[in-house]
Formats: C-alpha cells, structure tokens, sequence
C-alpha cells in the first residue's frame, strides 16, 4: 500500500469512527479535505454501515439514533448527484419519524457545491412529501445560498407555517420580514390538507393568531386582498369538518369585505349556504341577506339559493331563509313568481312548523296565476295532515291527497334469510388454499374458518400425508416452520395454525411457559374464546392419535346455527364408521344447534348415547339461559371517572352444560353478573357463532357495551345488535333492552345498527312494542339515553315505511316521559315523530298519558305545539272533532 492509499485508509476510518460514534460535529472538518476519490471510497463504507443498520433488529435502536444522524451528514458530503444527495437525506431508515436532519452540519458540509446544484437539491428535498415538512429549515437555506426561487410544495407550505407561527416575534412581523411571504401565503389555501397551525392559537388578540396576522399584512399592502378572498372562499368550498375551516373563515370576516367584493363573489356565497357545514353556511347565508337588502342580490339568485337552503335539514338555517325569503317578497313583490315555488322545498320539512311558516309565506303573498297555483298545489301533498286543510282552502282541491286505494301497510324488510354454508372443500387443492387464506388474513368469516377446519379434518382422515405435502409450501413463510424461530416461542399457536401445525408434524418446540393463576372475568369473551380454543385443540390433539371423519359443529348456516336434522344425519354416520363424538366438537355443536322439536323423535331413533343426548337437549335440557333484570349503582373510581347507574341483566347458570359439557364449556354457563368493561375486541360473528341460538345471554352480555356507545360515547358499540336480531333462540328482554340502548348511541352509525335490528325483529314477529318503549322510557330516566338520539333514531326508523311499528313503540314510551320523573323538555322532537306515524298509518288509540297536560300548557313551544299535533291526529282518527289549541 503507497503513502497516499494508506493516509486515504486512515481518513476513511476516522470519518466512519465518527459516525459510529455519532460525533456529527466533527464531520465538516473531516470531510472538506478530501478529494473525490477520497469521497468515493469512504461512501462505499458509509452505505455498508447503513446496510448493517438497517438489517439490525430493535435491540440497536439505540445504535441507530445515535449514529443516522452523522451517516446522514457523511453520505451527503459524499454524493455527487443532487438526486441521490436528496433521497439520502430524506431517507426514512436514517431518521426517526417526524424528526429534523442536522441541518447545520448538512449546510456546512454542502456550502461549498455549486448554486445551481444547491438550488436543485433544495427543490427535490421539497418534492418529498414525507419529509419536506421537517426538511423546510434547510430547504429555506439552500434556497438563500443557491439565490434560487423558494419551492411551494405542501410541505414546504407547512413547514412554512410552522416556522412562523413558532417564531418568538408577533405573527405579523415575522411574516413580515419573511422574503417568501408572496410565493408561500397563496399556497396557505390550496395545500391538500388544511393547515394545522392554523388551529394553534383560535383567539384574535394573540400575538400568533393567523387569520389577524393576514388581515393586517394585506391592509399594508404585502398581500394581494383578492388573492386571499379568492383562496378562503375556495378552500371553504372545498369542504372539511368544521374545525377544520373555521380558520379560513375567521380569516374572511377578519378581511372585511366590501360590499363589492362579497357582490363579486355571491356565487361562491350560493354555493357555500348550499352545501357547506352549518357554521359556514350561516355566515354565507347572512353576507347573501346583505347583499339582497341592498338589492344586489336578484330573485332568480335568490330563488337559486333558496332551493338549496331550504332543503338541508338544519332548522336554523331553513327558519333565516323563510324569513330571508319574506324580507324580499315585502320589499319585492314582483319576485312572488320566481320565489313562492322554492318555498314548496319547505313543505316537506320535518318540522312541522317550518311547514307553516312557509305556508303561511305563501298566504300572504299569493298572486292568482293559475300556473303558480297549480304548481305549489302539486307539491301541497308533502305537508304534514295538521297543514292539509289549509293548503286546501289556499291552493284549492287539486292540493288535497290523493285519494289511497286500500288500507295503510307496514313496510318492513324481508325476512332475513341467512345463506347456507358451502360445504368442506372437496379437494386437497382446494383445502390448501382456503387454509393458506384464513391463516394469513386478519379476519376471516365464521364460513371460511368453518370450512378451513372442517377440510383439515376431513383430508387429514383421508389422507395426511397428501395433505401434509401439498400444505408445507403454502405456509413456507410461517415462523414456526422455521426450527429455531420455532425453539424460541413457548405459547401454543392461535386457531387454525394449531391444527396446521399438527398436519404438518411442526408444533412449537419451545418449553411452555408456567400456567398463570387462573381468575374468572365477568367478561364474556373468555368463555367464548375458551370453547372455541378447546374445539381446535381436540381437533389437532386426534391428528396424531386417531384423526376425525368429520366435524360435527360445522354450522349448516352463516350465523353460526346448525340443522338438527343435519347434526342427526352426521350422528348416524359416526355410527356407521363406528366413530365416538369428540367430545369439545360434539358440545360445540348442540350449542349451535337449532331447537325443534320435530327433531326429537329422529334423534331418540338413532339409539345411541350421543342421539339420546341430542334428543334431550332439544328438549328442556337445552333451553336457553334465563335472565334476570337489575339497575347498577353509579361507581365513582378514585381517579375521579365514574360509570352512571345503568341497567344490565345478568345470567343464571345452565345446569346441563355444567353437569354433561367439557370443563372449557363451563365458563359459558355459569351464573354471570354484567361486566362494567369488556376488555376483549373480538369479531362479533364469531362470538354469536359459538352460541347463535341464545341470543339472550348474548345480548345480555354484550349490554355493557351497548351502554358505553350511549354513554361515554364508544364507536362499533351496537355492532353485534343486528346480528343478534338474526340470530336463533328467544327474543327477550335482553336484547330488547339491547336494542333500546343502542337507539341511544352517540355516533349515527350505532344508531343504525340499533334501527337495522329493531326493524329485524319487527319483520320476524319478535318485537314485543310494549316492552321496547318502556325499557326507552326507564333509559331516558336514568340519563342513560338522550332525547334527542332516540328522536333522531325514531325519525329513520318511520322513515323506512314503518310508521305502526314506530308508534307502537313511541305510545308506550311516552307516558313516562311526559308523567314521569324525567324532564319533559326536549320531548318536542320524539311528539313531532309520534304524530308524524299517527298521520301516516290512521292509528286509532287513547291518548298518552300525560298529553293532555302538556297540551293545556299553551304558548308556542314546539313541545306544546306536537302535543297538540298528536292529540288532533289521534281525534281525526277516531273521527272525533280536532280542536286547535
């Protein structure tokens, strides 16, 4: 080795010393007085080191933080080529995530490139969308040195901003100084997603506040004001959730807009009172008032707003336009043409009242134009029947309903059919395929894990070693193939992998670990899961001793339930192989197996202990778990939470499950006491799969659940609601009280569910009305359900069509609202339904208790006036005389 390859050696190492050693600082010096070949060979070593890096485990993260920082320094004085410079700095195994490059290090060491290629490198390192954010600092002084334009990406936008806003001088100032203030503040508007430090500081004074900070800069002149309008009212069209655009529209009203500038954009204002969130589009609504009291706002414009505005659900938005619209038609009266037909949008409102409001619109500025007439008569049929005689005498008969052609029906969903199971696949191929997809997927469907086993089984019988050959290469890829990988687990393997493993001669080699004292959970998923494991372990454990035929719990079903003239069947080929049940899968499939009694005879024929038993259990040995109401005390926890007082159910033991099950069955059958959590996420289907025809004991356990999407407002709380409505067995008062809570949740999603169930068990025949409202009477009582989530649930339920069910449900719930210890306010909403479905399906029935009451109350409130509204409906029903109030 010559002198110059030696001291070459020698340079190389202590760079890479260095930076295993993460002294950074060190680096520029290091790297300055080396020549391009130099650079070259100590790159090689850099890249190796990442490599190493980089192929490590998590036991070196520690290495590596100390050390990506300074690799990231030498690899960047090392590139040559800007591109590579960039994906070098900004690559994501050499920092950790939102985390900065060292910029002074880097800006000391690429100083000396040319401007051209500082300018290139600036520009790609903004290209970056991952990581231009935390990149702008030494995006901004790449810019400075190369004298080139500054990029605009969204990262560079956002990195922008959150450099400004953290400045230690007032917003304005800073931005102010800011030589990029022209190129980067249009960006603010039209970046993918909504600024975030936007949302840093919300009150104006604040030395931070953005939307100040631009109002201020464009009144001295550094901001174009159209750009910014421009930008804001964009954005807003653009959409978002309402946190999201409240800053752009604090920076519009901080702007003040002329009455130019807001006439030049009504279109915009149109578009926003239209279809923009209720905030947004109150403040549209109030600037297009403006500009119509001042004239500038024509009828047809006006017109066109109207329709839009009057059809969103929002009351306070449709109340400002009627009075919006009579404001106009006083000051205007030529416009009754253009505007009187929009108004005809409001007759089909919800609220009753905004229905009169507009028909009263329309009464008081009604032209004799036969066209107008006619066509507002049209649309007359949509008002509420409480409007109907009015609409008649205004418009005429053509206003009157239609006259029905018979009585009035229920419109209810089909009954659910659940789809039969596919059989076992009948081929190896086949069986290997489904096995390789239900391992390797997250989830799988009680269909596909069912037929996955239940081919397992049956070709392990057949033949395993064809099987066993054809499967190895399909699970290559699984760590417990793997004998060392395998040496080092020491729990057993999880479902369908246990039986695998078994076919395969491959279980876990790893010494167990020592059992865990066992505890006893109220949770239901332990149990649930406990049979479910007991299942595939029996069916893996005969693998090697005396494999199955064929399984008989394998559902006939999707939901999990069995035929028992299908389970009879599989019972007299047990017989005929001489085959003995397993004793897990034959417990599992009398769980699943639907209770007739048609059966019975079919199974006591079969003469066995194993029929005798099935005869027995669809019987009285089989009945479903009896359930017991109770209403928990509100628990105050040291921390300072507290869970309400609440209503659950608890479940008695099923003696004939303890007494002739297998010992994992047993947890499914004792006597349980609702659980306060439920700590376990498992698939819903599953769980109703392992009991699909006590669907009782399962809603009474999933309870909890339900009541914490109504009370501390958990999401997927009513997920399992419809399905338990599907499902088989009794459909008692757990999971009507199920139901009812659910019809409570706080997210709309849940509430769907809650009305996709309740709509279930109506189409069955299983919905005991009655016992629904009271149960939704006691919730509201105990706070558990709000007011305003029933209504808002009721209002979709009728809005299917099934209006009777709606008030059969409402009639029993609300006399304990409107006599009970509850607060009748807010009940305005749930009597606005109930004489909605009164009007619809003729119901004839005595008035609630407590009506009269409210109705005697007088005034205006809208509690009185749907009082009033059902008693008048419930009278025109009974062909008594309606009274106005």
């Amino acid at each position: 080795m010559n002198p110059a390859e030696h001291a070459t050696e020698n340079i190389t190492e202590d760079v890479l010393a260095a930076v295993r050693a993460g002294r950074t600082a060190e680096l520029p010096g290091l790297l300055k007085v080396l020549e391009p070949a130099q650079r070259r060979a100590l790159l090689a070593g850099l890249k190796e080191l990442r490599g190493e890096l980089r192929s490590s485990r998590w036991e070196r993260w520690e290495d590596r933080n100390r050390t990506n920082p300074a690799l990231v320094v030498a690899g960047a004085g090392c590139i040559t080529g800007a591109a590579a410079a960039a994906a070098w700095i900004g690559a994501a195994d050499l920092r950790r995530w939102g985390t900065r490059p060292p910029t002074a290090a880097l800006l000391d060491v690429l100083s000396g490139r040319d401007p051209k290629w500082l300018g290139d490198l600036a520009h790609r390192l903004a290209a970056r969308s991952a990581t231009a954010e935390q990149d702008y600092p030494l995006i901004r002084e790449l810019v400075r040195l190369a004298g080139c334009p500054m990029p605009t990406t969204d990262g560079c936008v956002e990195g922008w901003a959150t450099a400004m806003g953290a400045s230690r001088s007032p917003l304005v100032i800073a931005l102010r100084r800011d030589p990029h203030l022209t190129a980067l503040a249009p960006r603010l508007f039209e970046t993918a997603e909504p600024v975030r430090s936007f949302t840093w500081h919300r009150e104006p004074d604040h030395p931070h506040h953005w939307p100040t900070a631009l109002a201020v800069l464009a009144g001295e002149g550094h901001l174009d004001r159209a750009v910014l309008l421009d930008g804001c009212t964009a954005r807003l069209l653009r959409g978002g959730k309402p946190a999201q655009l409240k800053p752009y529209q604090e920076i519009l009203e901080a702007l003040r807009p002329t009455a130019g500038e807001e006439r030049e954009r009504a279109a915009d204002w149109i578009a926003l009172a239209a279809d923009a969130p209720s905030a947004v589009a109150g403040n549209a609504q109030q600037t297009l008032a403006r500009l119509a009291a001042a004239g500038h706002l024509t009828p047809r414009r006006l017109a066109e707003m109207s329709a839009a505005v009057l059809f969103r659900p929002e009351k306070k938005l449709v109340r400002s336009q009627l009075v919006l619209i009579g404001r106009e038609l006083t000051r205007n009266p030529a416009a009754a043409p253009e505007l009187l037909p929009e108004l005809a949008e409001a007759f089909g409102h919800a609220d009753t009242d905004i229905q009169g409001r507009a028909l009263k619109l329309v009464a008081a500025h009604l032209t004799d134009d036969p066209g107008l007439l006619a066509e507002l008569a049209e649309r007359a049929h949509l008002l509420s029947a409480v409007h109907r005689a009015r609409a008649v005498e205004l418009l005429g008969a053509a206003a009157a309903p239609a006259g029905e052609s018979g009585r009035y029906r229920e419109i209810l969903p089909p009954l659910p059919v659940p789809a039969p199971l596919t059989p076992a696949p009948e081929t190896v191929a086949e069986t290997v395929e489904l096995v390789a997809a239900v391992i390797n997927a997250r989830t799988a469907t009680v269909e596909e894990f069912e037929r996955a086993l239940d081919g397992l089984v049956r070709h392990a019988c057949r033949d395993r070693a064809a099987l066993a050959e054809a499967l190895r290469p399909a699970l290559a890829d699984r760590w417990w193939l793997d004998p060392e990988q395998s040496r080092s687990y020491r729990h057993e393997l999880p479902g369908l992998e246990r039986v695998a493993a078994r076919v395969l001669d491959a279980p876990p080699t790893g010494t167990p670990q020592p059992a865990l004292v066992s505890w006893r959970s109220d949770c239901h998923h332990p149990a649930i899961g406990a049979a479910t494991h007991a299942r595939v372990a029996e069916a893996a454990r005969r693998m090697a001793s005396r494999p199955l035929p064929f399984l008989l719990a394998t559902p006939s079903v999707e939901t999990g339930s069995l035929d028992p003239r299908v389970l009879v069947a599989r019972l007299a080929e047990y017989g005929r192989l001489g085959e003995e049940p397993a004793p897990s899968d034959f417990a599992q499939a009398l769980l699943r197996v639907r209770r007739d009694a048609s059966a019975v005879p079919e199974a006591a024929a079969l003469g066995t202990p194993a029929g005798d038993r099935l005869a027995a259990w669809l019987g009285d040995a089989g009945r479903p778990v009896a359930v017991t109401r109770r209403t928990a005390p509100t628990v105050v926890y040291q921390w300072g939470g507290e869970t309400p007082a609440r209503l659950v159910m608890d479940t008695e033991q099923r003696t004939t499950v303890v007494r002739e099950f297998p010992h994992p069955f047993h947890e499914l059958a004792e006597a349980r006491e609702s659980a306060d959590r439920c700590w376990d996420g498992r698939d819903d289907a599953s769980v109703i799969a392992v009991l699909p025809e006590d669907r009782e004991a399962l809603a009474a356990w999933c309870l909890p659940v339900v009541t914490a999407g109504a009370v501390h407002e958990a999401r997927e709380a009513a997920a399992a609601l419809p399905l338990l409505a599907a499902a088989g067995g009794p459909a008692g008062p757990a999971l009507h009280l199920a139901v009812a809570t659910g019809l409570g949740a706080r997210h709309p999603e849940d509430r769907l569910r809650a009305v996709d169930a309740l709509l279930t068990l109506a189409a069955q025949g299983e919905l005991d009305a009655v016992r629904l409202g009271c149960d939704l009477a006691e919730l509201i009582a105990l706070g558990t359900v709000k007011r305003s989530r029933l209504a808002d649930s009721l209002r979709t339920l009728a809005a299917t069509g099934a209006y009777a069910t709606t008030w059969a449900v409402l009639a029993s719930a609300l006399p304990g609202l409107l006599t009970g210890t509850a607060d009748p306010r807010g009940a305005g909403d749930l009597l606005s339904t109930a004489a909605e479905c009164v009007e619809q399906c003729g119901a004839v029935a005595p008035e609630p208790a407590g009506l009269a009451a409210v109705t005697a109350r007088g005034g205006t409130s809208r509690l009185v006036t749907q009082a009033a509204r059902l008693r008048d409906a419930l009278r025109r029903n009974e062909g008594a005389p309606a009274t106005g109030n």
